[in-house]
């Protein structure tokens, strides 16, 4: 397999031009790398890592492409985060920002707001699941769920239920990175060290659909699970504020996968108890799932959503946190009965990023991008499948949208998994990196996640490449 270059100038020079004109990029390049690591603290990072893989220096990017400075290019498979949304460089949502940022940069959103906000509230409002209708503004997702978690609280503490300060999760479930965020979380990588700060979360346990513990399938089961659920509710509904959820994907966790009955369900077990149900739409919502929001696929609505990522699709940092009328008027009385909800933003309600978040609307109504994305789902799924199912050591594809999630195992009978000190999934990573593909795997799960817009000629080259170099390391 050859990688995959671009070489823009390079094409106008003779031989003995572009090898020197090559050199000297290469020579920046390296200096770049060199900058890079003298200064920074890179995200989700061992560093010592940098010394064998040192980073990448991206310079531009074009669709699902990425560039560095050497003229490589990379497809971004993961969509950088699984936030790029509709491809980088998108030239409406460039204008739209260019446009803005001569009219108004930012301003401060208490007692102040514009129009772009406004109106990115009136759109979207259109979409959300009936009843979400209150916007409350951020700068990123973790920011988004520490509010729909003080705003639980606080909001039972208002009406009557000052013993509701605890929260419920998912095992497994990954929420942010801040403590309020990470305590919720439930993967251990993350969380572990942080224990002793961290808030005591009860915990749901048992949904595990590869792993089920009835013998069940995610397809044909009724969420027997569920009975996990029903008992937590019964010892602790009472002391719980609300549960707080990754619909349908905890992304995280390794891609896994559940019915939408559970979140069915969930919302009568949190009618019954008077517990509020936060949805974290943050990587799910924008269309990932196959629907506008990983919810619709339930038919059910949230009290609280929280989204973040492809709100702007991957351009600028913005979160929102929108709730129901219901909760907004718990907090809505006179200054001094001190019901106000005291939390705010520096950077919330940015209008260069409302105004990115409402021609990403714009495009997705336009351009049908969703309904599309569904049917290029059918063939991207179904190559994923027969490319890599015959292989001995992967033990699930499991797929919902353009999601692709390929679980590598030691035994595909008994479902153990590889011995993670050998950090397979990573050595799949840089194999693919010098091949011009980007496949951050999660663990030993490696994915797929890429920007709606793909298309079948980067499908087939994408898998084609993981293919390989899974061959390669796995032997």
């Amino acid at each position: 397999m050859t990688s995959f270059f671009v070489h823009g100038k390079d094409s106008n020079l003779n031989k003995k031009n572009s090898q020197s004109y090559n050199n000297v990029r290469s020579e920046v390049f390296m200096d770049w790398q060199k900058e890079d690591l003298k200064y920074i603290w890179h995200p989700c990072s061992q560093m010592k890592d940098y010394e064998i893989l040192p980073p990448i220096v991206v310079e531009s990017g074009k669709g699902i492409n990425l560039y560095d400075v050497n003229g490589k290019c990379y497809k971004d498979v993961i969509s950088s985060w699984w936030c790029n949304l509709l491809g980088h460089s998108h030239p409406r949502i460039n204008g739209a920002i260019k446009k803005q940022v001569d009219t108004l940069e930012h301003v401060i959103f208490a007692n102040f707001t514009h129009k772009p906000a406004i109106t990115l509230c009136k759109k979207l409002i259109k979409y959300l699941p009936q009843g979400l209708c209150k916007f409350n503004f951020a700068d990123n997702g973790s920011a988004a769920i520490e509010m729909a978690l003080k705003m639980s609280f606080q909001y039972h503490y208002q009406t009557g239920n000052p013993q509701k300060k605890r929260f419920m999760a998912l095992a497994d479930a990954y929420h942010g990175e801040t403590l309020g965020a990470l305590a919720v979380g439930g993967v251990d990588l993350y969380s572990e060290l942080y224990k002793p700060l961290l808030l005591d979360v009860i915990r749901l346990e048992g949904l595990d659909c590869y792993r089920c513990q009835w013998g069940k399938c995610r397809d044909c089961c009724n969420c027997e699970c569920f009975e996990k659920a029903e008992e937590a509710f019964k010892k602790y509904a009472d002391e719980t504020a609300a549960v707080i959820v990754e619909p349908l994907l905890q992304g995280s966790a390794g891609m896994k996968i559940y019915p939408p009955l559970y979140l069915k369900k969930l919302r009568e077990l949190c009618d019954k108890y008077n517990v509020l149900l936060i949805a974290d739409e943050i990587a799910t919502g924008y269309g990932r799932t196959g629907k506008m929001f990983a919810f619709d696929h339930a038919g059910v609505s949230p009290d609280i959503m929280c989204l973040s990522k492809g709100l702007t699709g991957g351009y600028m940092p913005m979160s929102v946190c929108v709730t129901t009328q219901k909760i907004y008027d718990a907090f809505y009385d006179d200054y001094l009965k001190g019901k106000a909800f005291m939390h705010s933003h520096t950077y919330a309600g940015n209008p260069l990023a409302c105004s990115a978040a409402i021609e990403v609307l714009n495009i997705l109504e336009d351009e049908q991008i969703i309904p599309k994305a569904v049917e290029k789902a059918k063939y991207f799924n179904q190559i994923i499948k027969e490319k890599f199912l015959p292989l001995e050591n992967v033990g699930e594809v499991r797929s919902i949208g353009l999601i692709n999630a390929i679980e590598l195992v030691k035994n595909r009978e008994t479902k153990e998994p590889l011995d993670y000190r050998k950090r397979t999934g990573y050595q799949i990573y840089k194999k693919a990196l010098g091949k011009g593909v980007i496949l951050r795997p999660l663990g030993d799960v490696i994915y797929f996640n890429p920007p709606l817009i793909i298309e079948k000629e980067d499908m087939n080259l994408v898998t084609d490449v993981a293919l390989e170099c899974m061959k390669d390391v796995l032997g």
